[in-house]
Parts: structure tokens; sequence; C-alpha cells
């Protein structure tokens, strides 16, 4: 991206490096009195939110680390600017030796020296811009050029140094994440006089706690937590939701053949109910103390995966009946989400026949603003590791009462999950539904479908608990599993990539319009109720998908043949990009360790010094990785969803119909540019998936020519044909006897 240098018209001045100085001083004093972790944290306050290139280049270095390799955590402040406006910052978190500390504070004394020697007491960019284009450098005997620039830079960006402990009063048992060090965790506690044993222990640095450990931390070490969450004992199953309305059903099912098999992981499973042969059910807690209420959760949950559209016509899918799975981890009262958090890998890794996941337990507490939940970080780290796709309720007020403001509880902050929130039967918001977005930033919930509201039957789901019939209920837990259906479909019976899959349901969701409008309790919408509204095109939209792996820095192509008609392209766009990253928790707000950014519209040629470049004029105007483009950190997430896992680009569909003009070779491109967070990170091949919707100005059926098209371009064009699929499967799961 060019050399090193401070944005245009800016500066930095002495007196602002003395202090920063005077604080990294106060820093390392404080870590010569408290050396019981063989090193330093150091919290660095910017100024704003930053991109990665703005973040330190030179300063918390140490001997082959450079300071991206010491970052153990980042969280965002809001506090008022000079003009009154309250604004995001960055704050890192580096645990760094103190050796680093000492070159940071020689480095400052020499560069503050400099500025006040050479530019009286301030050095602009104009400055800096010179001192790159002068072949003599006059400080060479003290510090490197590139060094001096970069130290420039970073002094802009930094606010402060400082050393951030964490205050809380402690009451229950605790989930603790402690920021890594070079010592063992469990080493580390004993040292403040805290014993754990290893099963206390997940991911090496997140430990479950006592009150009187947790306080015991908080009192020695309160610079070592860095996250805390209660261990959510208490999981939000409201009785204030429950109707006891029951009708008479003679419950006929025919036997399971080779129908699609879906995990749910929940409460427990009653047997007795008329779908059992349908259920292989996995009891996960000693059967000595389950008791009778603590089989109708999970069991209701089950009854609307295997067969929902029978007491719930209105909702009837066209997606048939499904298998389950079913692991009963939890207690209906609750249990530790310590222990499930355990059992969810294990249940995944020895299951990993089931690409599709259903769970709708969640915390009745909210979760916190500046890291994800251990539940939520640890289904995202499943789903980056397994090719797996987890369908998560949005979680329910704990009293069943509208509370506009209450964000959702864990695990409903996953974010490779596909997150459900609810509506009542005529598409108005629950009155128990909670909000997003996470992190801050984050969009969550995904999509919301029809989860009953209200105090009569028929405005509730019919579900399935007990021998006796059916019984009336209401609930995120209950819209959850019909998004569920829906995904298992895509990917079972139609062949589907679970990227593509969740694309589609998203693209099905949003309607056509600008790209930002993302309910906090809604998503990206509501779910349409049939398979076919998702799946099938109109005849003035051409719908294509398309998957692929990311390589390399730039995954592009340039020859999408949108037809020409009179030199212009009659045609609105829309592209819905999904993929799953690798997400770390210890990074705090920058959870997400990959982004993918999309390009997508009409390609041209481009004349730069003589040479004849191709490019993409995106349909959302998307400038980032421009030559000579600048896009600030925090317009590039609210804009184009930097980091974001889920990318959408709409164009709004108005009352005069302009087509567009068809520039050069009359072709469309489309680049997905792929970016990590930390660049020493030996990054793997990425999956993705895209699905792309051409909506004619003008009503007309355009498909047959745009699939000659693409295959006289090489393209290999196979139909997504609904029928043929339904039949391969049933093909495939035959089961043959040989004689």
């Amino acid at each position: 991206m060019g050399p090193t240098k401070l944005p245009a018209n800016k500066k930095v001045t002495a007196e602002h490096i003395e202090k920063l100085m005077e604080q990294l001083s106060k820093v390392k004093d404080y870590w010569l009195n408290n050396n019981d972790i063989l090193g330093a944290i150091v919290s660095v306050h910017y100024i704003r939110v930053v991109a990665k290139s703005n973040r330190l280049k030179t300063l918390l270095e140490d001997i082959g680390k450079k300071p991206v390799d010491s970052i153990r955590g980042a969280k965002f402040v809001t506090e008022k600017n000079d003009n009154g406006k309250m604004i995001h910052k960055h704050v890192f978190t580096h645990y760094v030796q103190i050796s680093a500390i000492d070159k940071a504070l020689e480095y400052l004394k020499i560069v503050c020296g400099i500025v006040n020697e050479n530019y009286q007491g301030c050095i602009t960019s104009e400055d800096i811009d010179k001192l790159g284009k002068e072949k003599r450098y006059l400080f060479a005997d003290k510090i490197a050029k590139t060094n001096f620039v970069n130290i420039i830079v970073d002094c802009y960006f930094v606010e402060k140094f400082d050393v951030d402990e964490a205050k809380e009063n402690v009451t229950e048992d605790s989930i603790i994440t402690i920021y890594k060090t070079d010592i063992d965790t469990k080493e580390l506690l004993s040292r403040f006089g805290i014993d754990v044993s290893e099963s206390k222990i997940i991911g090496g640095t997140t430990v479950l706690l006592t009150p009187p450990q947790a306080r015991r931390l908080y009192e020695k070490a309160p610079y070592l937590i860095a996250m805390k969450v209660t261990d959510f004992s208490k999981i939000n199953i409201d009785d204030s939701l429950l109707d006891d309305v029951k009708f008479d059903d003679e419950g006929i099912i025919a036997n399971p053949q080779n129908e699609p098999i879906v995990g749910v992981i929940d409460t427990q499973f009653n047997e007795k109910v008329y779908f059992n042969k349908w259920v292989d059910y996995k009891p996960m807690i000693p059967k000595e103390i389950i008791e009778p209420e603590d089989y109708r959760h999970g069991t209701a949950v089950a009854s609307i995966i295997v067969d929902g559209p029978r007491g719930n016509s209105a909702l009837d899918d066209g997606c048939g009946r499904f298998r389950v799975r079913h692991f009963g981890v939890s207690k209906q009262r609750g249990f530790s989400s310590f222990s499930i958090l355990r059992d969810i890998r294990n249940i995944v890794q020895n299951n990993q026949d089931i690409k599709v996941w259903n769970l709708s337990l969640g915390s009745e507490k909210e979760i916190r603003e500046n890291f994800i939940s251990p539940e939520a970080a640890e289904l995202d780290r499943i789903q980056s590791e397994f090719d797996v796709i987890f369908v998560v309720a949005g979680t329910n007020t704990p009293d069943g009462l509208k509370h506009p403001d209450m964000k959702v509880g864990s695990p409903a902050d996953s974010l490779n999950s596909m997150v459900v929130n609810s509506v009542d039967m005529l598409g108005n918001t629950a009155t128990y539904t909670r909000r997003g977005p996470v992190l801050s930033f984050f969009h969550k919930p995904d999509v919301c479908y029809y989860g009953g509201d209200g105090t009569k039957a028929d405005g509730k789901i019919a579900v399935c608990t007990d021998e006796l019939g059916a019984i009336f209920l209401s609930g995120t837990s209950f819209a959850a599993p019909w998004i569920t259906r829906k995904l298992a479909y895509l990917i079972y019976i139609m062949g589907l990539s679970r990227e593509v899959a969740k694309a589609l349901i998203i693209d099905s969701t949003a309607k056509w319009g600008p790209s930002g409008k993302i309910s906090d309790t809604m998503g990206y919408g509501i779910v349409p109720k049939r398979i076919e509204d998702i799946l099938y095109t109109p005849d003035d939209e051409i719908k294509f998908i398309i998957t692929g792996t990311t390589e390399d820095y730039e995954t592009y192509n340039y020859t999408l043949p949108v037809p020409v008609i009179n030199g212009k392209h009659p045609y609105y766009a829309k592209a819905v990009l999904c993929y799953f990253p690798y997400c770390d928790r210890n990074q705090g707000v920058d959870y997400t360790g990959t982004e993918l950014d999309i390009h997508f519209g009409r390609v041209f040629n481009k004349n730069t010094n003589g040479t004849i470049k191709t490019k993409i004029k995106p349909i959302d105007d998307n400038k980032q990785n421009e030559e000579g483009q600048v896009t600030y950190e925090e317009d590039a997430r609210k804009i184009f969803r930097k980091w974001d896992n889920v990318k959408r680009i709409c164009e709004e569909i108005k009352s005069i119909s302009i087509p567009r003009k068809a520039y050069d070779s009359g072709m469309w491109g489309i680049g997905i540019i792929t970016k990590e967070r930390v660049t020493s990170k030996k990054r793997k091949p990425m999956q993705f998936g895209v699905v792309i919707t051409l909506k004619e100005m003008y009503g007309k059926n355009r498909i047959d020519d745009f699939i000659k098209m693409c295959e006289s371009r090489s393209w290999l064009v196979k139909r997504l044909d609904v029928q043929n699929q339904i039949d391969i499967y049933t093909r495939a799961e035959e089961n043959i006897e040989f004689e």
C-alpha cells in the first residue's frame, strides 16, 4: 500500500511523544514491582478505530518479534471527541518483555530529540513526505529512517499507554479468560494461591473458578483478566411462555428410511412420543438426576425438526421429515455451560456425518460489549474446523416481557452460526425478543422466523412433548428448528455447501434495497415459509451460485457474460457472500481472523501509465484496496462490513429504470480480496459461497441467453433442478443388498 506516512495535514508534537514516554515509564515501573508473569501486559489506547496498517509498527517490538505478534486482546472504549460526539476507540493489549519497553523508550527519546532539534517541536505530514524523497538522511547515526517514520506514525495513532485492571464483584461461579503469557495457566494461577484442575481449563487460558477463587484473582492479579462471564447454569427456558392447551392426535407416522440426520443439542428427549423411532437419543448427564420436566424442551424442539408441519399446517415448508440424533446435555432449569462447552466439541467430533446442528439453549444474561462468550467462541471454532453449521436460537427475555434494549444471550453471539430470532404469526417482532449487535458491530440475529407469541393457542407453535398429544409453545427455541429444517434440506437434499446454503437463506430473506438495512431484532428479515421460495427464481431474474476457495490475496474472474441489449445491461444486481473464518476470542473485538472483501460489477479496462489493467466497477462503489483511495477503518466496517463473515451488496429498485452502459467487452466480474489479521499466521485456503441475482428491469426472461453465453466462455454451467436433486439423493441413499 506504499510507504508509511502520516495522514494528510496531521502532525505529531514533541510534547505528545514526551507524554507517551512518561506513560510507558510508569508501565515499566508497574511491572518491575509485579514480576509474577515474567513479562509485561501493556494496553495501547488509540485515537480511533484503526486499521491493521495503522497499528504499532515499531514501538513494543522485541528481538525476532513484531508488535502484532504480542497482541493478546482488543476492545472498544466509547468516549467523546473534541466536538462532543461519542466515538469508538481501539484498545489493544500486548504481552511483551521488559526489554521491549526499554527499546521503545530508547526509540522515543531519540525521536523526541530529533523533533525538538530539527522540527521545532512539531513534525507534520509534509515533513514526513519530504523525508521520504530526500536521498541524504540526516539522522542515520541516531536511528534508521524507516524506524523514525514508523515511530512518528505510531505516536500519531497512539493516545496513551496504560495497564488496565479489571474490577467486578463476583458472587457466582465464573468462566474467566486470562491473557496468554509464557507461563502455563495452572502454574500461573497457583502463584496467586488459586489451585485448579486441568478439567477446569479450556483452550489454555479459559478457566472455571468458584466465587472465592475469582475474587482472589481480581484482588491479586486484576491485570491478568481479559474476560469474565457467569457460568450460565440458568438456561432461559421460561415457563411463562408455555401454554398447556392440548388436542388429540392419533400420531401415526411411518418408520424412518434414509432421511437426512440433523443433530440436536438440548435438554433430554422423551422416548414415549409417537415419533420416537425417528430420534436416536443419547443422554449426556447421569440418569439419576434427570427429572420429568427435563424432557419437555428438548422433545419439543425435536418434534419440529422431525414432523413440524403436522401440527402447524400454516408453516408447512415442503421439506419433508428429518431424522434426529439428540444429545441431552442439560436439565430444564439449567446446567453448567462449562460442561456443555466440553461436551459440544466431543459430540461434533464423534458425529461428523451430521452437517446441520440445532442449539436452542441460551443464557438469560446479556452478552458483553467487548468480547464473545466462551460458548459462542467454541461454536465458531468448531464450525471453522469442521464442515458443519449450527442454528442457534436468539434467546428470550427472562420474564417473557418486552425489554427493547436487552442484548441477546450466549451462544447467540456466535458469528459463524445462523442465529434466529422470533416473530409472531403476523410477522411482528415477538414481545420476548432480544437484540444485537455483537461486539458493537457484527449483525446478530441473522434472520427471524415464526416462533409464536400471545396468549392464544393459534398464536403459538404446536409441538409434541409426551405421549398425550400436542401442546402450544412460543419462543426463539421454536423458531430456530424451522430454519434448521431448511438448511438441512439445502445441504443434504440439494447437495449445496453450508456457505451457499446460508447465503441462499439470507438472499431469500433480504429484499431488494440498500445493503445497510439490517435490523437488530429481525436481522435480514423473515425467512420465506416454503422451501420453493428459497430455491425457485422468478422469470425476470437470473440467479446463479459461485463457490470457490481463496488460495491467494485476490481470487477473481472477469468473464461473467451478462446479456447486453442495445449496448447496455438492463439489470439490477445483488450478491450475498458467506464464509466461515477462524475466530480468536483472545483478540476481543478483532474477533474474526480473515476478511473476504467482495467486488462485483461491470468490467472495464483502465490505462495506467501506458499499462492496460482490467478493473471491476462494483455495484456498491467499493473502493477499498484501490490505489490512491483511502477508506477509514470505521467507515469500511460500517459501509462495507469489513471483517464480517456475511457480505450483502444490493441495488435499490427505482421507479425509473436506467440500464447501465456496457463497457468494452460487455463482461461482468467478481473479485474476492483476502486479508488476515495476523500476517505471520499460516493461512489455510478458505471456502466461500456467493449467490448472485440479476433482475431484468423490464421483466424479460433472459436465463437461456445467459447460460449459452456462459458456456461459450468455457463456464461449466449446472442447473439446480430441485426434482432432479431429490431423485439423486433418494437413489444415493438406497440400501443395496448383494446376493
